[in-house]
């Protein structure tokens, strides 16, 4: 068995079928059949079983699929990290989830930025979108504050990289120069808030069932930078983390109003296990590219 059986049998569990696959690998079906018999031997397993005209996978021909995925994944990897070697400038390949605070993205990248031999890559999507991404290697990291889902089987390694407390931020002439209890200030200005199937949003919910109030909410939107345009059109009040704001906190054009106490936002990086890690993303990590579990 090796990497040309691999590639072939990959080639027919894509197409479904032997004179497809070969007429695409530039064979003869009686070639490609006599290679994928080979590979079964090699296996002790038969790969395929005909269905009328196709081809499908028996179970452990998924299961030798699964491997083979991996196995080209991780040759894939070696490459692109053997090409980099020897190069003046060294990339790093960071996916971010689209609505994830950008001053927080810059915090993390901060030690790389401006680096004459360091090049980042920025690219932003859905969760989905973005794991995709990290599990096909075109990157190398994933900044989140969504947590994936984590079992046995999970190839995500998810280290936590920040945490940061949540309050009630808006512009001073709402505030007002006296200080208000938390609960007063959520029974009488109108809130900028998260949208629902957000972590923070439901805390949120939370927190006010416990206070009994029903707050008037003047926006909602599932992206940090829309909530921080929000506040500053004084809409209301924003709930959302002072990192967020930070600028515009330091310049007095927002204040912070109360503290939402026992709320946070975790900020969070997914990697995967690598046999090459990308060294800069060690570097960003503590001196670890794989991360380690969350709490």
């Amino acid at each position: 068995m090796n990497l040309h059986h691999l590639r072939l049998f990959r080639a027919v569990a894509t197409d479904g079928t032997l004179t497809g696959a070969a007429q695409r690998l530039n064979l003869s079906q009686s070639a490609l059949s006599s290679q994928i018999k080979t590979l079964e031997a090699a296996l002790g397993h038969a790969l395929f079983e005909r269905r009328g005209r196709g081809l499908v996978l028996t179970e452990a021909g998924r299961i030798a699929l699964d491997h083979a995925e991996s196995i080209f994944r991780t040759a894939d990897d070696l490459a692109a990290t053997l090409r980099e070697t020897g190069r003046t400038r060294r990339a790093l390949r960071v996916g971010a989830l689209a609505t994830l605070s950008r001053n927080f993205q810059m915090q993390f990248l901060g030690p790389l930025i401006g680096r004459p031999d360091v090049e980042v890559v920025l690219r932003s999507g859905s969760q989905s979108e973005l794991l995709r991404g990290l599990e096909g290697l075109a990157l190398d990291v994933v900044l989140t504050n969504l947590s994936p889902a984590r079992d046995a089987a999970s190839p995500w390694l998810v280290q936590q990289l920040d945490e940061q407390p949540i309050s009630l931020i808006g512009t001073p002439a709402r505030v007002g120069a006296s200080a208000r209890p938390l609960a007063r200030l959520i029974a009488e200005e109108a809130l900028i808030l998260p949208t629902p199937e957000t972590a923070l949003r439901a805390a949120f919910d939370a927190l006010i069932t416990r206070l009994g109030l029903s707050p008037t909410i003047a926006a909602e939107a599932d992206d940090m930078a829309m909530l921080r345009l929000l506040a500053r059109q004084d809409a209301g009040l924003a709930v959302i983390p002072p990192i967020v704001v930070r600028d515009e906190l330091a310049a007095g054009v927002l204040i912070e109003a109360a503290t939402l106490d026992g709320i946070r936002e975790r900020f969070l990086a997914v990697s995967l296990a690598r046999r090459f890690p990308n060294p800069l993303l060690g570097e960003l990590l503590g001196g670890t590219a794989s991360g380690s579990p969350a709490p």
